[in-house]
């Protein structure tokens, strides 16, 4: 009897420990959501567009990066003469890559469901759930000077990334995800800071730091930033 009663409580105690954990991993996104503008402004936002200034190994260019929440993501820029256009849509996607070879050429299918993401202007965690979106809590780890809390979110089609929230302030901080570059696995690690409020209310980093698996890095600092500008679906279509 006294055997079935403390199988009993360790079995209670396990699903109390799981429910905290849920229950704190919620807490994080609700204060997350809270952070960056709140759940009504950010269900406002039909589209973003921004203008940038991006570093790529000692060459500086300026690039356009274009959304249309939940439809289409376009970036693009020029560098040394030659442009770069990378495009991702809920159907798939496309890239110019004078390095890869003339002309427009779909994405696998594999990389543009890893890019996928991009198409949520406020973010996996936002809604998480009803966008069939895993969220688990994995304790805190140092992203600088800062002990931040660790989420992996899992999307619906299994993709997985790692997301660092600061626990002052409740931006996300670092984002990790897995992608395959030229058939290799690497690491792709975000940074984001200088975090500004945009007169609608939404807050968002106006500097990345994008590290390549350590192969090479990007920053990309925004110079200008426009909301629910009009954006014809067009753009996203591939050149014929």
């Amino acid at each position: 009897m006294q055997i079935v009663k403390s199988v009993f409580l360790a079995a209670a105690t396990v699903a109390v420990a799981f429910g905290a954990q849920a229950q704190t991993a919620d807490e994080i996104i609700n204060k997350h959501i809270a952070a960056i503008g709140g759940m009504d402004k950010l269900k406002g936002i039909n589209s973003l567009y921004l203008e940038s200034t991006a570093e790529v190994m000692g060459n500086e260019m300026a690039t356009t990066t274009t959304i249309l929440n939940g439809k289409g993501f376009k970036t693009e820029g020029e560098v040394m003469g030659s442009k770069m256009v990378q495009v991702v849509t809920d159907k798939g996607g496309w890239a110019i890559n004078p390095m890869a070879g003339e002309g427009a050429q779909a994405l696998p299918e594999e990389a543009a469901k890893m890019a996928k993401d991009q198409l949520d202007i406020a973010g996996p965690l936002v809604d998480y759930a009803a966008k069939g979106n895993k969220v688990e809590l994995k304790g805190q780890e140092k992203v600088g000077a800062v002990n931040a809390h660790k989420l992996l979110v899992t999307n619906k089609d299994g993709v997985a990334a790692t997301y660092f929230i600061d626990p002052a302030t409740f931006y996300v901080v670092k984002v990790v995800r897995t992608a395959n570059m030229m058939g290799q696995n690497m690491d792709i690690a975000m940074t984001f800071s200088d975090f500004k409020k945009s007169d609608y209310g939404f807050v968002y980093p106006h500097t990345t730091e994008t590290d390549m698996g350590g192969q090479f890095a990007i920053t990309a600092k925004v110079n200008k930033m426009e909301i629910n500008k009009a954006i014809d679906p067009k753009v996203f279509e591939m050149p014929k």
